[in-house]
């Protein structure tokens, strides 16, 4: 025999959505934005978005592959008196 609570009644979500649920089967045409500015309005119709695909890139199976300004840090490794600074909140500078 099911819990009585579970029996008492389905759950109904407070929040509604109004509108249709299905998505329009062909893309709007491009626009510029209302609140662009007016000479990126001008040159909007002459640019050509690239319809045609992606070219191949190459992809690589582990990230040393890759080229290294890919994966090397643009940062340094921290050094042992900068991680206790970050953990104290700086107090272990003064």
């Amino acid at each position: 025999m099911p819990h009585p609570v579970l029996s008492a009644r389905a759950h109904k979500p407070l929040i509604s959505f109004i509108g249709k649920r299905i998505w329009p089967s062909s893309l709007a045409p491009a626009h510029p934005h209302p609140a662009a500015p007016p000479e990126c309005r001008k040159t909007f119709s002459q640019q050509t978005p690239n319809t045609a695909g992606t070219t191949e890139q190459p992809s690589f199976r582990d990230f040393w592959d890759a080229p290294a300004r890919l994966w090397r840090p643009k940062h340094h490794e921290l050094q042992e008196f900068e991680i206790e600074a970050i953990q104290s909140g700086g107090a272990s500078l003064l």
